[in-house]
């Protein structure tokens, strides 16, 4: 691999992951995220958005994190559905294949546990829901820390404009010109999904990870065993 390759991985975004993934299951994941994703050539595209065919990789690349390395570079070619769209693909992939990511240099595992503010997942929904058809739903003792965030047995609930249209709520925007998003935050990442799943299904809406890509299981919000 020439030094031009070897910078474009370095410089992302880019899943770098332990085993060399089929195009069928780098197709599979990346459909999570844009349901229209398809396959061109040996690559995959979401929206304009490439995510390159997997190619060997030094272990340099995550600084000798991993002893093999299959580098799945991914690039913008249009515009984008929402900011940093590439990136999220990236780490989506990397977190659901077990792998890192990588971006201008940065290597950073997306398994690996953060603040609880880093983000979890999200109900996104055609209309903001009311405080009588919320609160019922969080099934516990409610604190309302200021309008839209609350409290929940140590589960922060945010309700706030969903930022750009993610691909994988496309089904909801029929319905809507701006989708509002139920952002759930603590350290429980399988209590979480739970609760955003019964939100879901309480107000008709649909479950993403902090990456955007749907969920349709609790434990898809956990990192592969």
């Amino acid at each position: 691999m020439g030094w031009m390759a070897k910078r474009r991985l370095r410089t992302g975004p880019t899943a770098a992951l332990p085993a060399k993934p089929s195009q069928s299951e780098l197709l599979r994941i990346v459909r999570l995220a844009d349901p229209d994703a398809r396959a061109d050539g040996d690559d995959v595209l979401a929206v304009d958005v490439r995510v390159h065919a997997p190619v060997e990789a030094e272990p340099e690349l995550v600084g000798g994190e991993l002893e093999k390395v299959w580098a799945c570079r991914v690039t913008a070619e249009g515009p984008m559905p929402f900011d940093f769209f590439d990136r999220y693909l990236a780490e989506g992939i990397a977190f659901r294949l077990g792998g890192l990511a990588v971006c201008r240099g940065e290597v950073t595992d997306p398994a690996e546990p953060g603040e609880a503010d880093r983000g979890g997942p999200a109900v996104i929904l055609p209309v903001r829901p009311t405080d009588e058809e919320l609160l019922p739903l969080l099934d516990g003792e409610v604190e309302q820390e200021e309008e839209f965030v609350y409290t929940v047995d140590g589960v922060r609930v945010l309700v706030v404009p969903e930022k750009g249209r993610p691909p994988a709520a496309r089904e909801l925007l029929p319905f809507a010109t701006e989708l509002t998003a139920i952002e759930l935050r603590g350290d429980d990442p399988a209590r979480l999904g739970a609760l955003a799943l019964r939100l879901a299904d309480g107000l008709n809406g649909l479950v993403v990870d902090r990456w955007r890509f749907r969920v349709d299981a609790a434990e898809d919000v956990l990192p592969p065993a």
